[in-house]
C-alpha cells in the first residue's frame, strides 16, 4: 500500500470513528394526523359553533379540511382555509344602521 491510500484509509477510518462515537442526530417527531383544530363560536347569529379540523397530507404545508365533521377540501394550504373563514363568515350590520 503507498503511503498516500495508507493516508486516505487513516482518514476514512478516522471520520468513521467520529461518526460512530457523536450522539445519533435528532430526527424530527412524527407528526399526529389531526393537526391543527379550529373552533369558531359566532354570537352575532344566535350562538352558531364551527369545528375546523385539519388532518396531514401528503404535502407539509397542505391540509385535509372538515368543517363539522364533514369534508370541505381535500388539500388545502393554510392561507386559503383562512380566507375561506373570513369569507364565509356573514357581515352583520352595525347598531347605526338598523
Amino acid at each position: 500500500m503507498t503511503k498516500k491510500k495508507k493516508m486516505y484509509a487513516n482518514m476514512r477510518a478516522a471520520k468513521e470513528r467520529k461518526r460512530l462515537e457523536d450522539p445519533a442526530p435528532d430526527y424530527a417527531p412524527i407528526l399526529p394526523e389531526l393537526r391543527r383544530k379550529i373552533e369558531i363560536t359566532d354570537y352575532d347569529c344566535g350562538k352558531e359553533k364551527h369545528v375546523i379540523e385539519l388532518f396531514k397530507t401528503n404535502r407539509i404545508d397542505c391540509f385535509r379540511v372538515y368543517v363539522d365533521g364533514e369534508l370541505w377540501k381535500k388539500k388545502i394550504g393554510f392561507s386559503n382555509i383562512l380566507a375561506g373563514i373570513r369569507k364565509s363568515m356573514p357581515r352583520v350590520l352595525s347598531e347605526r344602521n338598523i
